[in-house]
């Protein structure tokens, strides 16, 4: 068994969308020596649905911090809900992204970090609502998957369990800000790198760290 990089993310979070870019240079440096693993952190998860005008200002603070920091760009659809949020019909809820991050592994499980920064770009910069079902047609033409299998398996109880049981690792993973990445070696070991947003040397240096321990 190869060792994992066990990459922590939710598709409600800015600070994961800044990180895409150096998540995908990982992937290209390492995908020789490393196997990459997605998992949804359920950053959003309200038990009963919450209007996006209660989380306006956070992600106003948070997307020109994100801008500022690494360089990406937040789309004017997106901005528009936070900046007129009474006028926005958005409900944020982390766990249908999810879902359907588990749906399209059953398909593409190499692809799962493109899948994720795809699903951010349609949020944050194409202002798709992750909780609309259209929100992801696009992206199954990209990837060719049968619309139809999607939308029925996007129902399915068995999806909803495993989005709920990753939900459940970055808990006991003591995930306390998104992105977060974790090395599991092949003695099942796993070693915490990052817990929120860190720039790509310093990423490097940790992990190149961590190997010299195996």
């Amino acid at each position: 068994m190869r060792p994992i990089l066990i990459y922590c993310y939710d598709a409600y979070c800015c600070w994961c969308y800044g990180f895409s870019p150096i998540l995908s240079k990982l992937e290209r440096i390492y995908e020789q020596i490393l196997d990459f693993e997605v998992v949804s952190g359920g950053m959003i998860l309200p038990q009963n649905p919450l209007h996006i005008s209660i989380m306006a200002s956070f992600f106003a603070e948070t997307s020109k911090a994100v801008e500022e920091t690494t360089g990406v760009k937040f789309g004017k659809d997106f901005l528009w809900h936070i900046e007129n949020p009474a006028d926005s019909d958005w409900f944020p809820n982390s766990e249908k992204p999810a879902i359907a991050m588990c749906i399209f592994r059953q398909y593409h499980p190499n692809q799962a970090i493109a899948f994720a920064a795809d699903l951010q770009y349609a949020l944050f910069f194409e202002g798709r609502d992750l909780c609309d079902n259209e929100a992801y047609r696009h992206l199954l033409d990209k990837y060719h998957i049968p619309a139809e299998e999607f939308y029925t398996r996007l129902k399915q109880k068995e999806y909803t369990d495993q989005a709920r049981e990753e939900f459940a690792l970055c808990r006991q993973l003591k995930v306390t800000g998104f992105p977060a990445l974790f090395l599991q070696t092949s003695g099942s070991k796993i070693y915490e790198l990052t817990n929120g947003y860190t720039d790509y040397d310093t990423i490097v240096k940790r992990l190149e760290e961590v190997k010299e321990l195996l």
